[in-house]
């Protein structure tokens, strides 16, 4: 099955008719603190291009947790990064994500990136995936994900600080990189 297969089967879920290039991987990786990164969360890693780019980073202790939904794509990322260590394929959905980090004994992610297409999602989904979001990140984490236009910028203010935006032109479509955390709360 290709990548434009599974758009056409799922078109609100896979956002893309290709996956993300080069250039875009890496502009996503840019924000990661890979030296002190403990654990990192992906959703949506759909054929592998952010998660290839995290793996050639990361430091072998740091565990890696990808939440894919589509089936055949979870078997491709099986197959793809099978043998590799602390890398956890979780077929299921970002909105569990406290669950998934319990189940490996973690309560909050450092990183969490996103290949989720928030401007197809529908409204309920992507509020219940922020608001799980939120409660991940804790008081540190970083939210890093993409999009296509700026439309959902104040969609994502609603829940988390927007810290940069980031554009790459060189993808296609461009886009642009959002690094968000929570806000702080006075005390």
């Amino acid at each position: 099955m290709s990548f434009i297969y599974e758009y056409i089967k799922h078109p609100r879920s896979i956002g893309a008719v290709a996956p993300s290039g080069r250039k875009l991987s890496r502009k996503m990786m840019k924000p990661i603190d890979f030296d002190n990164a403990e654990v990192i969360v992906e959703y949506g890693p759909g054929t592998g291009s952010f998660t290839k780019e995290l793996i050639a980073h990361r430091r072998p202790e740091t565990v890696l947790l990808l939440i894919e939904q589509n089936e055949e794509f979870c078997k491709k990322l099986a197959h793809r990064f099978r043998g590799e260590k602390n890398v956890h394929l979780i077929h299921g959905n970002a909105e569990y994500v406290m669950e998934y980090l319990r189940a490996y004994g973690y309560d909050h992610a450092d990183y969490i990136i996103s290949g989720l297409p928030f401007t197809s999602l529908p409204g309920d989904i992507s509020d219940k995936v922020l608001n799980a979001t939120r409660t991940a990140l804790g008081n540190r984490g970083e939210f890093i994900t993409f999009q296509y236009s700026l439309i959902k910028r104040d969609f994502f203010e609603r829940y988390l600080s927007i810290n940069e935006t980031l554009k790459e032109m060189w993808n296609l479509p461009p886009a642009y990189v959002f690094v968000m955390k929570n806000r702080r709360i006075a005390m």
